[in-house]
């Protein structure tokens, strides 16, 4: 009885604490793709279903999804890890020599050491002369880059506070990536959302970017406007002037900016060009050049390395006044260093090896022209980024069948998907989405032999 009411006691301490969790993270809900990961993941592991094969393309990770790492890579970061390979005869001699590089940046020329808390500095140059090249000479100091783990949440948590009218508010795309939304949720920000418009390609309007401004304004302190660019999940491309339109904008409202550019290498229509913010927001010249405040990140996990698990990623600060990069410091100290495997894998994106690029328009033009000849789906042209984001227009009984289960109509649809034709695609619920549309999210990131499989699979589904 005596260990009975012992253990009572400590459940009761234990759920004491549990109550006391911070609110911000007990309002954060997890993605609906959760579930539909873990059902695919319990039929793989031997359920019988009536389909040869399990296709999960519900994540926007490349090697997942079949794709091979690109081989320079891993035996440069093989080669830092056993150094010993580096006196054998099965690298490379460029793999030796940038690996060799490598090592002598680190402390004790290990990459069990930490480094720096913005990164190595060889690695900072590497990527300031990156940006330059890729902005057309626009000056980049290394100094205003700091290496991450590919998380925008160390960025949110500089301005990112308050309660009721005075909590921080984020302007957000919609449709726009979860986990930024989580992140955001999680330091108790506040979301705006600013609706794209679906009908004209994805297009970012400023009509609705000021009604969602003002909107948000009678209940929160908008402090930072977000873009991605090229988007997730819906792939657009902003043009230039649709990008000196949002930085006026941002100036106007003395907004900060947040420019998520990770996939600007994955940029597939002819006609369609990546420009960054901070090469248009240099050639507006004053007062915007000098003024509006932007962080810009990037990432290896994305483009043409699509390594998502070695969490390498950059932010670059412009504008940001002296006291305030002192508190940026402050900051990323507090996560001492990311990973050095990530950071050697910025070094590659930044310097890749000269051997040629890979072209996937005529991919793409299959993926789209595949997507809008099936009945009961449609899509916008898919000008950048790794995913589809094709709307389903789903019968009123459908959608009725889901509000009866208690599920968005697209999580149902995902769901049936999964369970009789063994394909892993994302709802669009999870990205958030306008009133009664419904929509697919898929990587389209993937092998020959997998997207002819896909294929023949979504015309046998017949969505």
């Amino acid at each position: 009885r005596r260990l009975k009411n012992e253990n009572n006691r400590r459940i009761k301490n234990k759920m004491s604490v549990l109550r006391a969790i911070s609110p911000d993270l007990s309002r954060i809900r997890l993605v609906d793709q959760d579930c539909l990961s873990k059902r695919a993941a319990q039929i793989r592991e031997g359920l019988e279903r009536p389909f040869k094969h399990l296709i999960d393309i519900s994540l926007g990770d490349a090697h997942r999804g079949g794709l091979q790492p690109i081989t320079f890579v891993r035996q440069v970061i093989s080669a830092c890890l056993y150094p010993s390979l580096l006196d054998s005869g099965r690298l490379p001699i460029d793999v030796k020599s940038r690996a060799r590089n490598l090592l002598k940046q680190c402390e004790g020329e290990s990459v069990g050491s930490y480094t720096a808390t913005c990164g190595l500095p060889k690695i900072q140059h590497s990527l300031s002369e990156f940006i330059s090249r890729r902005d057309r000479g626009v000056p980049s100091s290394p100094e205003n880059i700091f290496i991450t783990s590919g998380s925008q949440q160390l960025v949110l948590r500089l301005f990112v506070h308050g309660k009721g009218s005075l909590q921080t508010g984020i302007m957000t795309p919609v449709p726009s990536s979860p986990l930024f939304n989580m992140a955001l949720s999680s330091l108790g920000g506040a979301m705006v959302p600013y609706h794209l418009c679906e009908e004209e390609g994805w297009t970012l309007r400023l009509d609705e970017m000021r009604r969602a401004l003002a909107t948000a304004r009678r209940h929160c302190n908008p402090m930072g406007l977000y873009v991605i660019n090229p988007g997730n999940p819906v792939g657009q491309v902003q043009s230039q002037k649709s990008i000196e339109d949002v930085i006026r904008f941002a100036a106007e409202e003395k907004l900060f900016l947040l420019a998520d550019e990770v996939y600007q290498d994955s940029v597939h229509d002819p006609t369609a060009e990546f420009v960054s913010y901070k090469r248009v927001l240099h050639e507006m010249g004053p007062p915007y050049s000098n003024t509006v405040e932007l962080a810009s990140f990037n990432s290896a996990s994305k483009g043409f390395m699509g390594e998502c698990g070695l969490r390498g990623g950059y932010v670059e600060f412009v504008n940001l006044d002296s006291a305030v990069m002192g508190h940026v410091y402050t900051l990323f100290s507090t996560e001492a260093c990311t990973a050095v495997m990530g950071q050697i894998a910025l070094d590659i994106m930044a310097n890749p090896p000269r051997s040629g690029d890979a072209s996937y328009t005529a991919f793409f033009e299959r993926v789209q022209e595949t997507l809008n000849s099936l009945d009961g789906m449609s899509c916008q042209p898919i000008r950048g980024g790794i995913y589809a984001f094709p709307q389903l227009h789903l019968p009123a009984r459908a959608v009725a069948k889901a509000e009866e289960a208690g599920v968005a109509p697209d999580l149902l649809y995902c769901m049936l998907l999964l369970e009789e034709m063994g394909l892993c695609v994302g709802p669009g619920s999870e990205h958030l989405q306008r009133k009664d549309t419904h929509h697919l999210r898929y990587i389209t990131h993937l092998p020959d032999e997998l997207s002819v499989l896909l294929r023949d699979t979504m015309v046998v589904s017949g969505i």
